[in-house]
């Protein structure tokens, strides 16, 4: 009893049996902290500090940027710093450093562990398996053969061996330089993971989510390697929130990156329009709002422009809880985040009954355009800012 109420002061990470259990498992990983400012590393297994050449008190606490060098491809960096802004999972091949300065290629597999009560991002897990597949060494050296009109490069290097070349011979010094810069060529080469190279940092990824789902009974606050709680999924509650409240339209944003799309957010019009409580929405696909007189092609045009992430306008005919029925006139459009991706999809609806009788000035399309306008400009500072505390 006292070890649980002890456990539940401290981070699952900073239990020593916690550490003890992680420090038994084979692979190289890391693990963490997006809640603390720099999203700094809050564990290191031994694998991994073996394979980097860093001690453990040399890479708690500093961000996973430090292991990247000059060949970094900085387009794979910039995808795993979107990975950690939108909470998914990430697999990318990835050169990185070691302390020694020499640098070796691996497979990174990086996912979110969520607190299992709120749905919030708790930690980072990111496997490293080295890449053990070269590229291959003979393009460079038969093209170099080719032009100098030799047969083969082994006799090439052979006799060059054997005899200083004159000038009836390929220049030896050539012949060196182009086998001390292999090294560095196949750099420039990015390696490929395998299929068992990959199947080890999936098992690697399960086994350390098991030990770390474990051992957060003892601190109060489960994990879970999956978002486990619907309500998380709604913005309520986050920086973003009191943005989107302020729009008075009726308006949901729906989540492409979740299975079948559903609804993660629900402006209070919408509630109203629809007559449905906001736990009645929350983790539900749009169709819910069909009925039997709705017109199928009207949804196939809808579920055509979601497919080709193009903005769409359509009138359908929509169901209340009720069941009553109203025309509604639908505007569904992309909202991307700062990097230029889909974040959400929003779907601003207008009753077509009210519409004529309100005798607004300002036209349902732009109506519809100003709210969307609005959601874009909420969300894109959301990313930007987490962008900036993460990353």
């Amino acid at each position: 009893m006292n070890r649980r109420m002890e456990s539940s002061k401290l981070g699952l990470i900073e239990q020593s049996w916690v550490r003890e259990a992680l420090d038994e498992l084979p692979d190289n990983f890391t693990i963490t902290d997006p809640s603390i400012s720099g999203h700094p590393i809050v564990f290191a297994s031994v694998g991994f500090c073996k394979m980097s050449g860093y001690p453990r008190d040399e890479v708690i606490g500093k961000n996973g940027r430090v292991f990247q060098g000059p060949a970094t491809n900085r387009r794979s960096v910039m995808e795993i710093r979107e990975a950690v802004r939108e909470e998914r999972s990430v697999q990318i091949n990835l050169l990185n450093y070691r302390k020694d300065g020499t640098p070796f290629w691996m497979l990174f597999h990086m996912v979110p562990v969520f607190g299992k009560e709120d749905g919030s991002v708790i930690h980072f897990v990111a496997v490293q398996v080295p890449i053990s597949r070269k590229p291959r060494r003979s393009s460079v050296g038969s093209e170099f053969c080719r032009r100098n009109g030799v047969d083969s490069c082994e006799t090439l290097f052979g006799s060059c061996r054997r005899q200083v070349c004159s000038d009836s011979a390929v220049d030896l010094s050539r012949v060196l330089a182009l086998e001390s810069d292999t090294s560095e060529l196949e750099l420039e080469v990015p390696r490929e993971a395998s299929d068992t190279e990959k199947r080890r940092a999936a098992n690697a990824v399960n086994n350390i989510l098991s030990v770390l789902t474990h051992y957060s009974e003892l601190t109060g606050r489960l994990m879970c390697g999956k978002r486990c709680c619907l309500s998380a999924m709604g913005l309520h509650g986050s920086s973003i929130a009191s943005s989107l409240g302020r729009i008075k339209q009726s308006f949901v944003l729906s989540d492409p990156r979740l299975p079948d799309m559903p609804i993660v957010y629900a402006s209070d019009a919408f509630l109203k329009l629809t007559g449905y409580a906001r736990h009645e929405v929350l983790g539900r696909n749009c169709r819910f709002l069909s009925g039997a007189d709705t017109d199928p092609s009207t949804v196939f045009k809808i579920k055509e422009s979601l497919q080709t992430e193009q903005a769409c306008t359509v009138r359908i005919l929509n169901y209340r809880k009720d069941t009553t029925s109203f025309w509604n006139l639908l505007h569904i459009s992309p909202v991307r985040n700062a990097s230029g991706k889909i974040a959400y999809f929003i779907a601003v609806q207008i009753e077509e009954s009210c519409n004529n009788q309100d005798g607004q000035c300002v036209s349902p399309d732009m109506r519809q355009l100003s709210t969307v306008g609005a959601v874009k400009v909420a969300v894109r500072t959301m990313s930007m800012g987490a962008g900036s505390s993460k990353s």
